[in-house]
């Protein structure tokens, strides 16, 4: 028997990517406006995207915001315990990356470059890299 693989759809690679994002943001308790700039959209784009049925496309440079920022999610909830795995993007940060920034507001303002640092700096503390 020869199973292969299937790739998905890009319909069905946003809204599963949409959907991820969409409870990573809830988890984190972010603003509707730190969502949406987080995943460099407009906030009324944010607010139709994030309900099932989105029939808008995402650009490449999203789908690796959102996927990084999954990631994000995932390397927080391994190595830190509840409350802070849930708050730490939200609080100030004097680590190296930050400078007393919250990890929000830099990946905001650095973009997906700043957001693919705090994964690896992330993968780096778990032992990861």
């Amino acid at each position: 028997m020869h199973l292969t693989a299937r790739t998905p759809e890009p319909a069905q690679m946003n809204a599963i990517a949409l959907k991820a994002y969409a409870r990573v943001a809830d988890s984190w308790s972010l603003t509707l406006k730190e969502a949406a700039e987080l995943a460099d959209m407009s906030q009324s784009t944010w607010k139709r995207a994030r309900k099932p049925g989105f029939a808008g496309d995402l650009t490449k440079d999203q789908l690796l915001r959102l996927s990084a920022i999954i990631g994000i999610y995932k390397s927080l909830e391994l190595y830190f315990a509840e409350p802070l795995a849930r708050t730490w993007i939200t609080r100030p940060n004097t680590g190296p990356l930050f400078g007393g920034a919250r990890p929000v507001d830099s990946a905001i303002e650095g973009g997906l470059p700043q957001i693919l640092a705090i994964r690896t700096y992330l993968d780096a503390l778990r032992g990861g890299a």
